[in-house]
């Protein structure tokens, strides 16, 4: 599907999905356990095949209404049937490897193209440490993945800067192995904030997980983890509620500080570990007229002149795309620096935004590490998304703001993490049209 986005002003009041890194690790620990409702988690391609792998290794989920039951499979994961097809979930790949190393027998993990070319060695040296059988078949780190045979715990190194994600599946596998899981860091650990996540989610399904270094309490500067192993995944009550998605609320906020004259309101944007809430920070920085009611969970943000501002990306990957449509239509320069790792998601996302953002008349400069973009304004034009739900919706709130109309191309890649982006967009305002 494409989509074609023509300058707009926007306005009204929306409400930000579920966020996708939560409804993961909620509904995998769900199937660590016996089991537990998920409530109102983020129906998307990306968890559902989350939802498959947990089905795949034993376990059982029902929708009903809008949560997600899940039965899980009690700590014990059965040797998939068949292989598991984790799609283009980065996510659902990364943290089912681990719970494949519990099992006896082996299991395959494979999926798109896209993720098929990403990096997964770290981790699976990381499991053949612990005991398990973990190979990449084409034998260079990427899918697909051969996993099995079986892991008690003990301690392994994994280095920090690829995917935090290598750390998240080696503590929610490890709190049911017998002796428990440490993770020693051997360098400094990016995207922090989805450690975060992932013990803030331990913690609320009863599993107990420790930060070792650092100040002990957050995973920024930390030199590793802990997780006990023997432990038992129950949350109180026996659900979950998923809070809503930063990542997803970004392009809202972003498009409001933009086009919205009135002001423009978000729903669901209560405090929690997300690293991404440093969007509003990012906005406020660039003079945007923001204001976030933490009680309430809502966020009021109207257009703005904005400058340009330097932002880093260490913790926060996925602001990448929002930013650079922002300093794209900002005065002066904006930088986005610390993401190198940014390249290794989806698509080469630093590469994906240079070249776009060309397209529609930005002087952008792509460094390995750093983007630079001098703002003054953005051309309507044809550009594709990379098959990216980020590049996708980043680049359709340029469109918002772009002189001309501009057309994504490959749009509905948006369902990966936000559906029901486009109707959400069109009903502040946007004049979307879409064609096949």
């Amino acid at each position: 599907m494409d989509v074609t986005i023509s300058p707009s002003r926007l306005g009204g009041t929306a409400r930000a999905p579920p966020s996708k890194s939560y409804t993961h690790r909620a509904v995998l620990a769900a199937g660590y356990g016996d089991g537990a409702v998920v409530r109102s988690p983020l129906d998307s391609a990306d968890t559902r095949a989350t939802a498959r792998a947990v089905e795949a290794f034993g376990g059982a989920t029902s929708r009903v209404s809008d949560d997600l039951r899940v039965d899980g499979f009690g700590g014990h994961p059965a040797t998939p049937a068949d292989v598991v097809d984790c799609g283009n979930s980065g996510t659902t790949m990364r943290l089912t490897a681990a719970t494949a190393a519990l099992a006896d027998g082996l299991t395959v993990l494979t999926g798109d193209d896209s993720l098929r070319s990403r990096p997964q060695g770290p981790l699976l040296s990381a499991l053949r440490d612990l005991g398990a059988r973990a190979e990449s078949t084409r034998g260079d780190g990427q899918a697909p993945l051969v996993v099995g045979g079986g892991v008690d715990g003990d301690a392994v190194s994994i280095r920090g800067d690829v995917s935090s994600q290598y750390v998240t599946a080696l503590l929610m596998a490890g709190a049911v192995t017998d002796r428990g899981v440490e993770v020693e860091l051997t360098t400094e650990l990016k995207s922090a904030p989805y450690v975060d996540i992932t013990l803030e989610l331990l913690a609320d399904f009863g599993v107990d997980a420790a930060v070792v270094g650092g100040d002990g309490s957050r995973a920024a500067g930390a030199d590793g983890f802990r997780v006990a192993g023997g432990q038992s995944y129950a949350p109180d009550g026996g659900e979950y509620a998923v809070p809503g998605d930063f990542s997803s609320m970004s392009y809202l906020l972003a498009a409001g500080a933009l086009a919205a004259d009135d002001g423009l309101v978000v729903e669901g944007a209560r405090p929690s570990a997300q690293g991404d809430a440093a969007i509003v920070d990012v906005l406020e920085r660039m003079g945007a007229d923001v204001a976030w009611d933490r009680e309430a969970g809502r966020v009021r943000v109207a257009a703005s002149s904005l400058e340009g501002v330097e932002v880093g990306v260490a913790d926060t990957p996925d602001l990448l795309p929002t930013i650079a449509v922002l300093g794209a239509a900002a005065d002066g320069t904006t930088r986005v620096t610390d993401c190198e790792h940014v390249r290794l998601k989806e698509t080469d996302r630093v590469a994906a935004m240079a070249t776009e953002l060309d397209r529609m008349g930005v002087d952008v400069e792509e460094r390995e590490d750093e983007l630079v973009v001098d703002g003054g304004g953005l051309e309507g034009a044809t550009v594709s998304g990379h098959a990216d739900h980020r590049v996708v919706m980043a680049l359709s709130v340029a469109g918002v703001v772009a002189d001309g109309a501009t057309t994504v191309e490959g749009a509905g890649h948006v369902d990966v993490s936000f559906p029901d982006f486009f109707e959400t967009l069109s009903g502040l305002g946007a004049a979307v049209e879409r064609s096949s």
